[in-house]
């Protein structure tokens, strides 16, 4: 058997989110080929995968949003995006039946969430799972003008398939299908370098941690020595002149890059960063407070908070406070009203893939 993964390659989330399958999937089928198809970096597949075995096309199945930063989106180059990726999809489509076709096995198509992945499962006459918490139809209709007529190309696309896995905090994704709703989906942790847990045991102050995804946000680092009696954990600077300034502040550490951030958050008091799924997923399932800067212009981003405030213990912040260091770090967590139903997403979505496959072989 042999699952093809159709990957968004917008942003590092959805990848996240489906290396947990992926994990809990070799877990239970570890002779199954597991092929991630996306233009999402191989290094970060490898970081987020670790020891998976995973096969990986560099195909790009969908535009997503176009963002200027972890926290703005590009709405004229995310149109400009869409109208290339239309004249790109035949030749990415042709390319990828001619190599499915080499391989001699059954194929379960999933999608996270590409809606080209329903035409290609068509032309394979092969199942079809969608999984993820909104579709680029629900992104793209507020926007109005042409973003409507994507939308609609989308969902007459995400009407077709066997099964929709519903993530949590999801939008509508009203596409008449089966479906069945996961829990928080996270992989198990990994150790961390011993030296490296060493250096975090020692640290004496509670420990933030820092993320705001892999386009990341210029923070000034100025801002971290308002914080003098906390230290703070984070990747490198997306901004590759602002390294120095960084290393050289007594409370920040940098992240090696072979460490997920989910790492390291049971060594963690709390969380600075933006609404994203994965991460708030992966911070419910360590308890972990969180501090959220708003975000506008992504719907996806009102699902999160609304699901923030419900689960997580938080504080919410604006762009305008994080820029000027107003963290509240200092400050009482807002407490959740309710924990999350389930923390076995993954498990969950692994199942739910496998009796799908074995029922087409």
């Amino acid at each position: 058997m042999l699952i093809y993964l159709c990957l968004s390659s917008h942003g590092f989330g959805h990848a996240a989110r489906q290396a947990t399958v992926l994990s809990a999937l070799h877990r239970l089928q570890p002779s199954w080929r597991l092929v991630v198809s996306s233009r999402v970096s191989a290094e970060f597949l490898k970081l987020v995968c670790g020891s998976i075995p995973i096969e990986h096309r560099f195909v790009g199945w969908d535009v997503g949003m176009i963002q200027a930063d972890a926290l703005g989106v590009d709405e004229e180059r995310t149109l400009e995006a869409l109208k290339a990726l239309e004249t790109q999809l035949p030749q990415h489509l042709d390319q990828e039946m001619a190599w499915l076709a080499e391989q001699n096995t059954p194929v379960l198509v999933v999608a996270d969430i590409p809606p080209a992945a329903a035409v290609l499962a068509k032309r394979l006459n092969a199942p079809l799972v969608w999984m993820g918490n909104f579709g680029w139809d629900d992104i793209y209709e507020p926007l109005g003008g042409l973003f409507s007529e994507y939308a609609a190309a989308a969902k007459a696309n995400y009407q077709q398939g066997d099964l929709l896995l519903r993530c949590p905090f999801s939008l509508p994704m009203e596409w008449g299908l089966s479906e069945q709703q996961l829990g928080v989906t996270v992989s198990p942790l990994r150790d961390l370098p011993e030296p490296w847990r060493l250096h975090l045991e020692q640290i004496q102050e509670p420990l933030i941690l820092v993320g705001f995804g892999g386009l990341g946000v210029a923070i000034d680092p100025a801002l971290f020595r308002l914080w003098p009696n906390h230290h703070f954990l984070m990747s490198a600077p997306v901004a590759p002149h602002l390294f120095a300034d960084f290393e050289a502040l007594a409370n920040v550490t940098l992240l090696p890059e072979n460490v997920r951030p989910f790492d390291v958050m049971p060594f963690c008091d709390r969380l600075l960063g933006k609404p994203g799924y994965s991460t708030f997923c992966e911070a419910l399932s360590q308890n972990l407070g969180m501090h959220v800067v708003e975000r506008d212009g992504f719907a996806e981003a009102s699902v999160l908070m609304d699901g923030l405030r419900l689960y997580g213990h938080h504080r919410v912040l604006s762009r305008d406070a994080l820029n000027k260091g107003e963290w509240e770090l200092d400050q009482k967590l807002v407490d959740a009203v309710r924990p999350v139903a389930s923390k076995q997403g993954a498990e969950e979505a692994a199942n739910a893939l496998a009796m799908v496959a074995m029922s087409t072989v």
